[in-house]
C-alpha cells in the first residue's frame, strides 16, 4: 500500500538554522550513522555557510527541510563528496531528519524534491553513500531508484561504505 507523501519545502540554510540543525540532531539515535553524537554548534555554523555558498555557485546544496508548519525537521540535498576517500568527484544526495519526524515520509519526498532539482540543474547522476545497518536510509534509496552498485572501505570505521547510484 503506497501512502500519499507529506508536505515538505527544501529552503536555503540560515544562519537560524545551524542553531536548529544543533538543536534537533543533538539526539543519539538521530547521530547513530554519523558519529554518534552530535556536533558542536560551530560545525553547523560552517555547515549552512558552505551550503549557501554551494547553492550560489551550484544550484543546490543541503537544503534545510521545513514541514508543513513551518518547523524545521532536518536537512536534505546535494553536494559534491565531500571526503577524500569514496566516490571522489561525485554528487552526493543525502538527508538527516529529527526522530520526531522518521517513518512519515519527509526523507523520502525531500529526497525525491532533491532529484527533480538536480535534473533541472543538470547533474548527471548522484551517488548515496550509506552505513551498513542503516536500513532507514537504504530504504529511502530504494524508494528513489537507486541501486547498490559498489562498497569503500571506510577510512576509520570497521566497515565499507554502502555506495547507491541512480542515474538522472
Amino acid at each position: 500500500m503506497n501512502r500519499a507523501l507529506p508536505v515538505v519545502r527544501l529552503r536555503v540554510p540560515t544562519d537560524e538554522d545551524a542553531v536548529a540543525w544543533h538543536r534537533i540532531f543533538d539526539d543519539r539515535d538521530v547521530m547513530e550513522f554519523h558519529g554518534g553524537r552530535s556536533a558542536e554548534l560551530y560545525v553547523y555554523e560552517e555547515l549552512t555557510a558552505r551550503q549557501r555558498r554551494h547553492d550560489a555557485e551550484r544550484g543546490f546544496c543541503l537544503w534545510t527541510m521545513v514541514d508543513e508548519n513551518g518547523q524545521v525537521i532536518g536537512f536534505a540535498g546535494a553536494q559534491p563528496w565531500p571526503q577524500d576517500w569514496g566516490p571522489k568527484g561525485e554528487i552526493e544526495i543525502g538527508w538527516r531528519l529529527g526522530r520526531a519526524h522518521w517513518g512519515k515520509g519527509y526523507a523520502t519526498a525531500a529526497a525525491q524534491m532533491t532529484l527533480e532539482r538536480l535534473r533541472a540543474a543538470g547533474v548527471s547522476h548522484v551517488v548515496a553513500l550509506v552505513r551498513p545497518g542503516n536500513e532507514r536510509s537504504v530504504a529511502v534509496t530504494r524508494r528513489l531508484g537507486m541501486e547498490l552498485a559498489e562498497t569503500f572501505p571506510h577510512p576509520r570505521l570497521p566497515e565499507d561504505a554502502l555506495c547507491f547510484r541512480l542515474d538522472l
